[in-house]
Parts: C-alpha cells; sequence; structure tokens
C-alpha cells in the first residue's frame, strides 16, 4: 500500500508540474518561426515559407511591414539583404536554435533593426547563405 500511495503522489506530482509550467514556448515557436527547412512544406502555414537565402534555411515571413505582420514572439526586421523579416524575439541563443541544427545555429543578436524601433529585445539571425 505504501509504494502504491508513493507511485500515485509522484504521477500527481508530475501531472502537476507538468500542466502548470509554460514550456511550449512563444506562438513563434510553436508555429515554427526560425525552424531550419529545405522546402516550403517543411514550414507549417503560419510560418509560411523555407528562405532559402539562410544557411539551413528559415521556416518565417519575408516582407513584413510591422510587428503586427508577425506572430507573437517574434519581430520585424530589417535584415541587410534589404529584406524585412519576421524573427524570433529572444534574450539567449539557446533560444533560437531549439529547431536548428548546430551546423546552422542563428545568433541572438542586438544589432538588428527593428522596423518599429524596438530596442528592449534581441532578435535571432540566422547565417547568411544556403
Amino acid at each position: 500500500m505504501r509504494k502504491l500511495t508513493w507511485v500515485l503522489t509522484l504521477t500527481a506530482t508530475l501531472g502537476i508540474a507538468t500542466a502548470c509550467g509554460d514550456d511550449d514556448g512563444s506562438e513563434a515557436d510553436r508555429l515554427g518561426v526560425g525552424a531550419a527547412c529545405t522546402v516550403n512544406t517543411d514550414c507549417s502555414e503560419a510560418a509560411k515559407t523555407c528562405l532559402l537565402q539562410f544557411k539551413g534555411g528559415y521556416c518565417g515571413i519575408s516582407g513584413c511591414a510591422a510587428d503586427t505582420d508577425c506572430p507573437t514572439g517574434s519581430r520585424c526586421v530589417a535584415h541587410d539583404d534589404n529584406t524585412n523579416y519576421c524573427f524570433l524575439v529572444c534574450t539567449d541563443k539557446t533560444q533560437c536554435n531549439v529547431n536548428r541544427p548546430v551546423d546552422a545555429e542563428s545568433n541572438c543578436s542586438a544589432s538588428v533593426t527593428f522596423v518599429e524601433g524596438d530596442t528592449s529585445v534581441k532578435a535571432c539571425i540566422p547565417p547568411s547563405g544556403a
């Protein structure tokens, strides 16, 4: 009986911890923004397109004009190739690479130009070049 009580208590505790945790990430993470890809079908409908100009591909949205064009958890960034992209926001590099291989890791950078001028966050910038 004692062993059964311990197992039930442990199971209940783990269930509560899982239910209360917020490990799902941002909307952008759940939608696959920033994931590596090789073709458009690797990306979710919300992440739109496999942007092959970035090493390892990048599931995302190009041509945004404002943050409202991007899923929550990403922002509209003016890239040095003269195109705006919805890039994930971050505080450290690990947040950028949940869905990316080591050889195509994105960097968490403050050296970006946010279309709406936000300087309170950083963005996950994928490496250029396919």
